[in-house]
């Protein structure tokens, strides 16, 4: 599958950005699609999982300003921003949850300044 981003870009505090990420096939072929970040000199961190059975989780660092949503007629997961700080500043990374790996996105930079 090849997972395309997009929707990055540079932002001040506060404001809100909507990322999308569109797959090559089905994404009901995967139990769970997700989207991660890294930051600069940082480790991937996991941020949200949409579950093919309809639940939907999130990381406490974002939970309550990102949510995710999906269109499967569209191949089309998304994860819209709210109240963006610099701590959000990150390559994002869509990606595909199969049960024996995981399928990356080439990623779209996020960028908060204050």
């Amino acid at each position: 599958v090849q997972l395309q981003a997009s929707g990055g870009g540079w932002v001040q505090v506060g404001e809100s950005l909507r990322l999308s990420c569109v797959a090559s096939e089905s994404i009901l072929d995967f139990p769970a699609m997700g989207w991660y970040r890294q930051a600069p000199g940082g480790q991937r961190e996991w941020l949200a999982t949409s579950a093919r059975a309809g639940a939907w989780n999130y990381a406490d660092s974002v939970k309550g300003r990102f949510t995710m949503t999906r269109d499967n007629a569209k191949n089309l997961v998304t994860l819209q921003m709210n109240s963006l700080t610099p701590e959000d500043t990150a390559v994002y990374y869509c990606c595909a949850m199969a049960r024996t790996r995981n399928y990356w996105g080439q990623g779209t930079l996020v960028t908060v300044s204050s």
